[in-house]
């Protein structure tokens, strides 16, 4: 398979943990049939259109009892892909492109999430499927007109669209391994040329993950070695006010799919698998503050 197919077709894989007898065979089978390429959009946007087509694909095998199980934060299957939904659709609004399901009353990720839920839980799941997907689409056939550094606002936080979607990438990459992982089900990693600009999102956050953290970490600067394919290097001044980086004061090192799971919340700081060198306190300090951006 050429790499472009691959990914937009990421094929779910069986769990050897599925019971011989169990149906999930055949209802991969039947999601690989149905697998939609992602839409069309800007280079710097595929890894978010991959990330869709990868959920997509696993919603296609879910059957109803699948959409009713809880999967994270109290939400079943059918809130989580209504909570993407939601801040898709913020996303689409800050930049012009279509939003739909309700009207958008709220202007922020909990109201427009709980607003979108009430919508969907009163439609079928394939509906609530569909309605995620056509609002995911919309926004990428938008942003195939749009240059990355166009301004835009989520929550509060301007930031280029560039980034916002590489934040949106990392979510659905998250919250498509919440269900696979109730599912029983595996999914391949993003390809490594989607992996590292996600990576270099999360390294540039350190930062802000900090402040919010309450750590000052002006004039200190990180150096950050991620390992496995899509990772590097990054050599992050760790204050949001801070020009060049100087000379590192703390290395961590660790796996960059790990690190940006730790990013979007999902991993305990404290038992992070990581090599630490230079100043220790500093660098448990960035590994204690990473999740500090993440959320629902």
């Amino acid at each position: 398979m050429e790499p472009v197919e691959r990914l937009y077709l990421d094929a779910l894989m069986e769990d050897p943990a599925v019971p011989e007898r169990s149906l999930r065979p055949q209802l991969l089978a039947g999601a690989r049939a149905r697998r939609r390429p992602a839409a069309p959009t800007a280079a710097w946007a595929e890894p978010y259109a991959a990330r869709v087509a990868a959920m997509d694909a696993l919603l296609a095998s879910a059957v109803d009892d699948d959409w009713t199980r809880i999967i994270v934060e109290g939400w079943t299957l059918q809130d989580l892909v209504a909570h993407l939904a939601a801040k898709d659709g913020l996303l689409a609004a800050s930049v012009g492109a279509p939003v739909l399901g309700p009207a958008l009353t709220s202007t922020d990720s909990p109201g427009r999430t709980a607003d979108v839920q009430a919508y969907e839980r009163a439609r079928s799941p394939e509906q609530t499927r569909r309605d995620w997907r056509a609002q995911a689409d919309a926004l990428c056939r938008h942003l195939a007109e749009l240059p990355a550094g166009t301004p835009a606002n989520l929550d509060g936080f301007d930031a280029p669209v560039g980034d916002h979607i590489l934040a949106r990438t990392l979510e659905t990459w998250i919250h498509t391994d919440d269900a696979a992982t109730v599912a029983r089900a595996r999914l391949p990693l993003p390809i490594p040329a989607h992996i590292h600009p996600t990576a270099d999102l999360c390294a540039r956050l350190l930062p802000w993950t900090m402040l919010l953290s309450g750590l000052d970490a002006s004039g200190r600067t990180l150096l950050l070695t991620l390992t496995g394919p899509g990772g590097g290097e990054w050599r992050v001044a760790l204050g949001v006010e801070d020009g060049t980086p100087g000379t590192a004061a703390a290395h961590v090192t660790a796996d960059v799919v790990d690190f940006c799971f730790l990013l979007g919340g999902r991993g305990d700081p404290a038992s992070f698998p990581a090599d630490l060198d230079g100043d220790l306190a500093l660098a448990r300090d960035v590994l204690a503050a990473a999740p500090a951006l993440s959320g629902p």
